[in-house]
């Protein structure tokens, strides 16, 4: 089953043209490795406002996965979790819980993930290896998660790893 997604990188940087969107780009290509068809890609400046409002926006009228890079740290700008927290309808601790696992950094990342209309929405750090990396903490379960979401007849995996689904 294919499923389609949707990147948001949340960048003052690349806004205003003065850093590359690498994160964004890794993103994409790493989910069309994956079988999703990504038929978006936006931009916006970092700031709570601007991440919920573009989630809203994204999410409307789409099924799929959401995935946001950038925001996650420390510095005062990183307001993304806040932004995605103030849209999400319920939340997925599990995955954001795996995706901070992942490295001694991980533990760094305040990255929300969940659930927002027929979407899920989860935060990556900005840095592409992070952003890479975090994916792959939870990529083996999203096909199933979204199954779940969208109402899709989804055989639970019998054993770890395996992971069915039929529409």
């Amino acid at each position: 089953m294919s499923f389609s997604a949707k990147v948001l990188t949340v960048s003052d940087g690349v806004v205003a043209g003065t850093r590359d969107d690498s994160s964004g780009r890794s993103l994409k290509g790493r989910l069309e490795q994956l079988g999703y068809e990504v038929v978006e890609h936006r931009v916006v400046a970092d700031g709570r406002e601007s991440v919920a409002d573009a989630l809203k926006s994204m999410s409307e009228g789409f099924e799929g996965l959401i995935l946001t890079t950038g925001g996650t740290g420390f510095s005062k700008r990183d307001q993304t979790p806040e932004g995605t927290s103030e849209v999400l309808e319920r939340l997925a601790p599990g995955l954001s819980e795996a995706m901070r696992l992942i490295s001694p950094l991980g533990r760094l990342s305040r990255g929300v993930a969940g659930v927002l209309d027929n979407c899920i929405v989860i935060n990556l750090p900005g840095s592409p290896q992070g952003a890479i990396e975090s994916l792959a903490a939870v990529e083996d379960v999203l096909e199933h998660a979204l199954s779940l979401l969208l109402d899709y007849h989804s055989k639970h995996p019998n054993t770890p790893g395996q992971v069915g689904t039929d529409k």
